[in-house]
């Protein structure tokens, strides 16, 4: 005896019925594919500018690479790297997302800069994003600006603005990882060092205020700065070997009095009545100021022949103020929503400053167009810093200045930015120039 296979028997039968209900069912799928096929090959008969992609499906389609990932934007060539966003023009728009980062978990942050822990009731300011009129302004990425200057040495020269722009910077990254500070010197640590173990990459600060050789008004001292236009100031200029980048920022210390010389001699003052010297607009020397500081790298540049790093050389243009009134006759900002950009317009000694810095760019990218590993840039930022007389600290520069009542007179910084603020998007467009770069070095 013997199992009986239920299949068997009856496997023909089975077959008979199984076969002719599959050609049924199989057939309208291969009328509808044919149609299919025969509309698609008239489609692209009569369109001919249409272009379809198709995937075979037994393959899957290709995945996009994450958006902080390094080759989303270092492996292929597209339009930015040819034509280059204008970032300079645009308009402040609302923004609900904010900041990275609050004032309260960064440590690298100036007292003064703490908008929010210092008592300043309204937070709108900081719910603004800058929407150029050619393109859109991505959001920073922490971990793609430190990928792109891993085991670099990016170096911001210049005033209280360089620091403020780089603390901004220092913030953002620290979202995503840890600096440690691994130098500091002079009053008030103003020259400072910070290190990324993750990527080996260093930000450094270096205090020069006119860039060139000079000495600084004090309370102690004469009430005018002194400046040698004709020389660098080698505090910060003798360590170019070691910067891959260097970020110049300067213009606020050129409004006060000053006296000015060439060659070991003065060539006048401003603002100097007491002294018998010619008085002179500040415009040429801080002209000649930068004009000397972008020569010096140059030269320096290409005496060193033996050092083929590429150097990238931004200037960031002037950031006005907003007082109301003399910054030093209890001047106030107290406006709490930035400017429409039909509201401000761009002039006066806001834009003859930026008009300088932009002609001296030029001027010395033509000089280093002679050798190469040279890049020289303009990080444009005064037109979008101009609608912005929200985002400085006013009288929360301090804490809680009207804690006890209201003053008659309280000081004001509406210089300076809050952190955060709008200066982080001074770093945004920075990344976006690194990003341009890299994809031009590879191309």
């Amino acid at each position: 005896m013997g199992s009986t296979n239920p299949f068997k028997d009856n496997s023909f039968s089975l077959t008979k019925r199984i076969v002719p209900s599959t050609l049924y069912a199989l057939f309208p799928i291969a009328l509808i594919s044919t149609y299919l096929y025969l509309l698609s090959i008239t489609t692209h008969s009569t369109n001919t500018t249409t272009t379809t992609t198709t995937y075979h499906p037994s393959l899957s389609p290709p995945t996009p690479p994450p958006p902080s990932s390094f080759s989303s934007f270092s492996t292929e060539k597209d339009k930015a790297s040819e034509n280059p966003c204008d970032y300079s023009n645009g308009d402040w728009v609302p923004d609900t997302k904010g900041s990275l980062y609050n004032a309260t978990t960064c440590g690298t942050i100036k007292e003064s800069e703490k908008c929010i822990p210092n008592g300043r009731p309204d937070s709108g300011y900081l719910y603004w994003r800058w929407k150029p009129n050619e393109c859109n302004l991505p959001r920073f990425e922490p971990l793609v600006f430190l990928q792109l200057i891993q085991n670099k040495h990016v170096a911001f020269v210049g005033d209280s603005l360089a620091r403020n722009q780089l603390e901004s910077l220092l913030c953002m990254l620290s979202t995503v990882s840890t600096p440690n500070l691994v130098y500091r010197s002079g009053k008030d640590n103003k020259f400072r060092r910070w290190h990324f173990p993750s990527h080996n990459a260093n930000f450094s600060l270096y205090w020069s205020p006119f860039l060139v050789q000079g000495v600084e008004r004090s309370n102690e001292g004469p009430y005018y700065n002194t400046m040698h236009l004709d020389h660098v100031n080698e505090r910060w200029a003798m360590d170019l070997e070691k910067f891959d980048m260097v970020v110049v920022s300067f213009g606020h210390w050129f409004l006060l009095p000053s006296v000015y010389y060439e060659g070991g001699l003065v060539i006048g003052s401003l603002n100097c009545p007491d002294l018998s010297h010619t008085q002179v607009d500040f415009y040429v020397p801080l002209r000649k100021a930068l004009r000397t500081t972008l020569s010096s790298i140059i030269e320096r540049k290409k005496g060193n022949k033996g050092n083929n790093n590429v150097v990238d050389v931004i200037v960031k243009t002037f950031s006005p103020a907003h007082f109301e009134g003399d910054w030093n006759k209890a001047g106030t900002c107290s406006k709490t929503e930035p400017y429409r950009k039909e509201e401000k317009e761009l002039g006066g000694m806001d834009s003859e400053i930026r008009k300088i810095e932009i002609e001296e760019v030029e001027n010395a990218k033509a000089k280093a167009s002679e050798f190469g590993g040279f890049r020289l840039e303009v990080l444009d930022v005064t037109k979008l810093a101009l609608l912005r007389p929200d985002g400085h600290p006013g009288p929360y520069m301090n804490p809680f200045p009207f804690a006890d009542g209201v003053p008659e007179r309280v000081q004001n910084d509406c210089v300076h930015w809050c952190l955060p603020g709008p200066i982080d998007t001074w770093n945004e467009i920075f990344l976006e120039m690194v990003k341009r770069w890299t994809r031009s070095a590879e191309e």
